[in-house]
């Protein structure tokens, strides 16, 4: 049986605690050099502070102070950024970062520690709660025993020869994304309506306002390592992007124990404005800061379809509340809801694994077929989904109702640009997608291939009557393929006909 995300506390516990729910919301290097005349870099000095700090590490890395050449350190990876990286929510932390005086959250359990990148050390600086400024060059600290994170890196770059630099930040800049879902879930348990006009019409806005804030972080990380003495080439700097924790199918689940059991707590209109709006735009300006500075950029905006929070085999933990802390409940009581848990981080563990030995530049990762095991494509996922227009009709192939339950219906309808209209030929699986959810696939149903059947999505399984081939304009089932989709008026349901070469079987 699939673990379920567990409330520590009664429903009347949550409902009461609504009302505070909206509450939760300079570098150099070291001239040191015992092993002068063997060094292959140069790197800046430190200031007093940091060279004190790099050489009490070095001496735990390898029994002295000195500052090796890299060809002679160990070697390692590191990730900066928020709580979607630090293990927020995982439930297991390192000491010393989970209150009450640091609450970084970072867990032993985050995806760097995962990865099957070959490395001598792996580090986790990334703290809950950061934004840009406890990132860059000369920012400020988040807690008074915490460094900012670039001061991290310059320090580490020296002790070590660094592979990877993972960054994954912007969420608590201009889109206060936690905050935002808090106000989502408390406007739920209050009965205070949806969220989504609160937030949707300044939503872009947001969006534009962090993209600038992060490429100016990849460009400070690659100033830290130059600084440090190595080449861009001598590493990848990778920025990964976030998934979607929530989404509006959880029923399809057929364990599903009810919004607040479940975790799941919110309105289903908002869930899947989540899914379907807010999660592409930051994720598309995310990518616009990635390519812009250069950065490698791993693209997870899918990754969580089908395993969000109250589906089956969740990757999410959902809302949760800590009664281990002091009465009454603060805004540390909820953070860890609505983040990556264990398995969502082996997720990006395995992302992050085939990006680095890819060799791509940029790329998509998703679980295509509800395995549990995500998978690379050398794509940026919107950029893969396109509108199917059938020749006959002028009408674009659409999921009816915006909807991506299993058994929704799927026909023709007046173009309109929307996400629903938008779909996605795998030619390795042979599957077509909605760009709703990559978990929903067009489905031929009980793999009756017959004239007249209509088809439908279902969840992603890789089965036969998921199997469709290609041929010119047509779209045809891999088992029967004397048959094709087929649109014969221009709001009819698409069905199997038998194949005749009528424009009405044409999608371009």
């Amino acid at each position: 049986m699939t673990r379920r995300p567990t409330l520590r506390c009664s429903l009347a516990s949550v409902a009461a605690f609504a009302a505070v729910l909206g509450g939760m919301t300079g570098i150099a290097a070291t001239g040191t050099t015992a092993h002068a005349g063997t060094r292959t870099t140069a790197s800046t000095p430190l200031t007093p502070e940091l060279e004190k700090i790099r050489a009490a590490e070095a001496v735990r890395l390898y029994g002295d102070s000195a500052e090796r050449p890299l060809t002679e350190r160990k070697t390692s990876l590191l990730s900066l950024g928020d709580s979607e990286i630090s293990g927020e929510g995982i439930g297991t932390y390192e000491p010393g970062t989970n209150g009450p005086d640091n609450w970084c959250h970072r867990s032993p359990d985050a995806a760097i520690h995962r990865t099957s990148i070959p490395a001598d050390v792996t580090y986790n600086v990334a703290c809950s709660g950061a934004d840009t400024t406890n990132i860059r060059i000369g920012g400020g600290k988040q807690y008074a025993d915490e460094l900012v994170q670039s001061d991290n890196l310059a320090v580490k770059a020296r002790n070590t020869r660094v592979k990877l630099v993972l960054l994954v930040a912007g969420a608590n800049d201009d889109l206060q994304f936690g905050p935002v879902m808090t106000d989502c879930v408390t406007r739920y348990l209050t009965l205070q309506g949806t969220c989504e006009p609160k937030y949707a019409p300044g939503w872009q806005a947001r969006v534009d306002g962090l993209v600038p804030k992060v490429e100016r972080t990849v460009r400070d990380l690659r100033t830290v390592m130059r600084d440090a003495g190595y080449a861009d080439a001598d590493y990848k700097l990778v920025v990964m992007g976030y998934p979607s924790p929530i989404g509006p199918d959880f029923e399809d689940n057929p364990d599903f124990p009810g919004k607040l059991p479940g975790g799941c707590a919110g309105y289903t209109s908002d869930a899947g404005w989540g899914r379907n709006t807010a999660v592409p735009a930051f994720e598309r300006g995310m990518r616009r800061a990635a390519l812009a500075s250069g950065a490698y950029y791993l693209d997870n905006s899918r990754l969580f379809h089908g395993h969000e929070v109250c589906s089956d085999n969740a990757w999410a933990r959902g809302l949760y509340v800590d009664l281990s802390n002091p009465f009454p409940p603060d805004s540390n009581s909820v953070r860890q809801s609505f983040h990556p848990n264990a398995r969502g981080h082996a997720a990006f563990a395995a992302c992050l694994t085939q990006l680095y030995t890819s060799g791509y530049r940029e790329a998509g990762c998703a679980d295509p077929a509800s395995t549990g095991t995500p998978e690379l494509r050398k794509v940026a996922w919107d950029e893969a989904y396109r509108p199917l227009r059938n020749a006959a009709t002028g009408t674009c192939v659409d999921a009816y109702g915006a909807a991506s339950r299993n058994g929704t219906a799927v026909g023709g309808w007046d173009c309109s640009g929307s996400r629903n209209q938008e779909w996605w030929y795998d030619a390795e699986r042979g599957s077509l997608r909605t760009a709703l959810s990559h978990d929903r696939c067009v489905d031929v149903p009980g793999g009756k291939y017959a004239a007249g059947a209509a088809v439908t999505l279902w969840d992603c399984h890789g089965g036969g009557n998921q199997r469709f081939v290609r041929t010119g304009g047509t779209i045809r089932p891999v088992a029967a393929q004397d048959l094709c989709l087929t649109l014969a008026a221009a709001k009819d349901p698409v069905r199997l006909q038998r194949c005749d070469g009528s424009r009405s079987q044409s999608f371009g």
